[in-house]
């Protein structure tokens, strides 16, 4: 595999902004506010859509759903390390179906095991956190105009942790990128969305620094359980907060043009906790405090 899908493309940005003091979310992650991540959204805490409602409207079909009553059967586990310098090692044994939620727990622990999973050289970690990605592939198609990718989640706090809620495929980024939710266990009231798209294995042809959204909600992220979306089309990426659209990323804009390049392009869906990595600025690991994230549903719609 080559570089990981979610934090290669902050890599992308934050090595250009290393020298910003780590004073705040927006200088840890070099992210400028737009015009609509500037204002503070209005999350609802333990929101859940309405989904009767929403197939009632006539314009979505359920394609897929994992509600976690039973096991990961729908999942396939990442194991070993990963990439972009994060801590962690990725096991089975930090993934949990319990009560009718995922819990992807990371743990400060030693173990030894393979660098990357392409990678069976051994590593020593001093983390462990779980990761899981769908077995079922994703994208819009002609035959349906549009994806609306759902999940219901309690981020996890703490220090250091990099929580993600994503979708890709390899080789990355020539099949798209699409980033629902990364967000750092320091700052409960901020994620941020993106995307990468690049022709070539490796080298994203998007510019991070322009397409990075921040987004700010009154409500705390890792407290309760908040409902993120994105609905994919051939033009545009709406990213939505508990029921509302909090981040549109459309192609009509010199940014964003490369967004019709990943129509048709099937991409998977990834859950994961991260600990440390490049989507931090001086980190200090004296401070890390790991915690898990919930994960109470995932739907797909078409």
């Amino acid at each position: 595999m080559p570089l990981s899908a979610v934090a290669a493309g902050a890599l992308c940005f934050i090595t250009m902004i290393s020298c910003v003091p780590a004073d705040s979310f927006i200088s840890q992650t070099g992210v400028e506010r737009d015009v609509v991540a500037a204002r503070t959204r209005n999350g609802k805490c333990n929101y859940d859509i309405d989904e009767k409602a929403l197939i009632h409207q006539g314009y979505y079909k359920k394609v897929f759903e994992d509600n976690f009553n039973t096991n990961l059967h729908n999942w396939k586990i990442w194991t070993g390390g990963a990439y972009n310098q994060e801590l962690q090692y990725y096991q089975s044994s930090n993934l949990k179906v319990q009560n009718g939620k995922l819990v992807i727990t990371a743990r400060k622990e030693t173990v030894k095991g393979a660098t990357v999973p392409s990678n069976p050289q051994l590593k020593t970690f001093n983390y462990t956190s779980g990761r899981i990605e769908s077995k079922t592939y994703f994208t819009p198609t002609k035959s349906f105009s549009k994806v609306r990718i759902s999940a219901r989640i309690k981020l996890p706090s703490g220090y250091g942790m990099w929580p993600a809620f994503w979708t890709y495929n390899d080789p990355w980024p020539t099949k798209g990128e699409i980033d629902i939710i990364e967000a750092q266990g320091q700052y409960p009231f901020q994620y941020t969305t993106n995307y990468f798209y690049g022709s070539q294995p490796n080298i994203p042809q998007t510019d991070a620094t322009k397409i990075t959204s921040l987004i700010t909600s009154n409500v705390s992220l890792t407290k309760c359980y908040h409902v993120y979306e994105v609905i994919w089309t051939k033009q545009s990426l709406i990213y939505l907060l508990d029921g509302k659209i909090i981040n549109k990323k459309s192609a009509s804009t010199p940014a964003n043009k490369y967004i019709p390049s990943l129509f048709g392009k099937l991409q998977r869906i990834t859950l994961n906790v991260a600990v440390g990595g490049n989507y931090f600025v001086n980190l200090d690991p004296s401070k890390i405090h790991p915690d898990a994230m919930y994960v109470d549903w995932i739907k797909v719609f078409t």
